[in-house]
């Protein structure tokens, strides 16, 4: 078997409900909607875990938080835990990442051969949240709004300086790739921050959504009115400190909408410089989570309501039929898709994998079960647990009562279903595989015991010699453009592409 190259484009926050079937038809994204026409889409893909350290974790191991113990923003990643990109390395490809993938701990490769940019986020144990300590705000590092109040135009951020080089440096991997000084297949991972907040964008994007009716703010709901865990999250970001008007819920939105042109954009520059390179490539585009924006009154991600637990997923490949399946499925399926795609058998370690291949579901079959979500991370103060199946998502957690919706009738989750009679029987089965899924209790023992180390170990090492763990790219100027040690023909020649013409 011909091993293919793999493209992955990873992008942060992007709501999966504004890819219904690919990106919506009024979303200014003329190179993922090409993609999508070529591409098998996923309409109900779920984050293994909304929130970003344990959504990629998840994504890049096929496991969930509870066998990773990634569970929050600040938990490390183990380096015994098998990525995608060990897989891949282990048969022979060459793997590299550009751009975002928030490893917490001294390893900030987890496969990878090389990383192109350093991290956007902190890699050490600052960031931990402690269960000890219910409703305590951290406000150097928790979300508020802030986010929202300061939506507008800017022509360079931090987070546009971090895009802005992953994608530079990714283009000019691919130009070295077509070289073919390599002859190994590649994998190539390209990692945004956008369209994550803050929702500041460049004008040229801001003004393609100029008063467009998707700016309008969605339905809101009093704080007294939402669920216990919703109500927490409103306290984790602040809410009370800020006065939100409509016209900041606008500007938030105009401001996120231009930063998914914004990224459609350096993702159709990538795409070009593989159709003009001429190499050919598996591409798969995937979000780790989504964002609420203003939905219910809530903001960015931290629930398994659609806005924040449901992401797009697109593989373009071959052998794959373009087109549409509406089952749901999950990010932890995207590492045994790949080894599924690229030939490579994840038996050794199947027992304790999550993730499922998704080649079977193009050829007709069905995920053959649920789709497993968890959370435990700020904002909660002990796990919450849910389950999609079918049209239902019943979310349990021992601090709440239990929730049940049913999606195809009730897409934005207006009703709760869960103290409904009519639906008991529905209630106690997703109840049972709950609780043969989980044992709670033994997940909040396992998180606590995480936090409490975590916090020992960062306060310590922040004591007298600091050695940071945030990855360093390394640069070898004694090997760039021209010097002596190398032959000026040979070099012009191997650098060219293509040859000759």
């Amino acid at each position: 078997m011909t091993q293919p190259n793999i493209l992955i484009l990873m992008v942060d926050q992007l709501n999966g409900t504004l890819f219904p079937d690919g990106p919506a038809d009024w979303l200014h994204a003329p190179n993922l909607k090409r993609l999508a026409d070529r591409s098998l889409r996923f309409s109900n893909s779920y984050t293994a875990s909304p929130l970003c350290a344990p959504a990629r974790a998840s994504f890049m191991s096929g496991q969930l938080p509870s066998r990773t113990r990634v569970y929050d923003n600040a938990a490390e990643f183990a380096s015994d835990i098998p990525t995608f990109a060990h897989h891949l390395r282990r048969a022979g490809y060459q793997t590299t990442l550009s751009g975002k993938m928030h490893f917490v701990g001294p390893d900030q490769l987890h496969g990878f051969e090389a990383r192109l940019t350093t991290d956007i986020y902190p890699a050490d144990f600052g960031w931990t949240p402690d269960y000890r300590k219910p409703g305590e705000r951290i406000d150097w590092w928790y979300h508020n709004l802030g986010s929202v109040t300061g939506a507008g135009v800017a022509e360079i951020t931090n987070q546009l300086e971090y895009d802005d080089d992953v994608a530079h440096q990714a283009i000019q991997k691919l130009y070295d790739l077509s070289r073919g000084a390599d002859p190994r297949p590649w994998c190539l991972t390209v990692s945004f921050t956008h369209p994550h907040d803050p929702f500041v964008a460049r004008r040229k994007y801001w003004d393609l959504y100029e008063d467009h009716p998707m700016l309008e703010p969605p339905a809101s709901i009093p704080y007294e009115a939402q669920d216990s865990h919703s109500r927490r999250l409103m306290d984790a970001c602040d809410f009370k400190a800020f006065d939100i008007t409509p016209e900041q819920v606008r500007r938030a939105r105009q401001g996120y909408f231009a930063n998914i042109s914004y990224v459609d954009d350096k993702i159709g520059e990538i795409l070009a410089v593989l159709e003009a390179s001429r190499q050919e490539a598996i591409v798969v585009f995937v979000s780790d989570h989504g964002e609420m924006l203003g939905d219910r009154g809530l903001w960015f991600k931290m629930s398994f309501f659609e806005g924040s637990a449901r992401v797009p997923l697109m593989i373009a490949a071959p052998g794959l039929p373009a087109g549409r399946i509406a089952a749901p499925v999950s990010t932890i399926d995207v590492t045994p898709t790949l080894c599924a795609l690229a030939g490579i058998d994840m038996g050794e370690i199947a027992p304790w994998t999550d993730g499922i291949s998704l080649v079977p579901l193009a050829e007709g079959e069905l995920r053959p079960e649920p789709v497993f979500m968890e959370y435990a991370a700020e904002g909660s103060i002990t796990p919450l647990v849910a389950i999609r199946e079918g049209r239902w998502k019943y979310v349990r957690c021992l601090a709440d009562p239990e929730q049940l919706f049913d999606i195809e009738a009730d897409p934005g989750e207006r009703t709760d279903l869960a103290a409904d009679p009519a639906h008991a029987d529905t209630l106690a089965r997703l109840r049972s595989l709950s609780q043969a899924r989980w044992d709670l209790a033994a997940f909040d023992a396992a998180v606590r015991e995480s936090q409490a180390r975590r916090w020992i170990v960062y306060e310590a090492l922040r004591q007298g010699g600091y050695y940071p763990w945030d990855y360093q790219p390394l640069q070898k100027a004694s090997e760039r453009y021209m010097r002596n040690h190398m032959d000026l023909n040979i070099l012009e020649e191997s650098k060219r592409f293509p040859r000759g013409e």
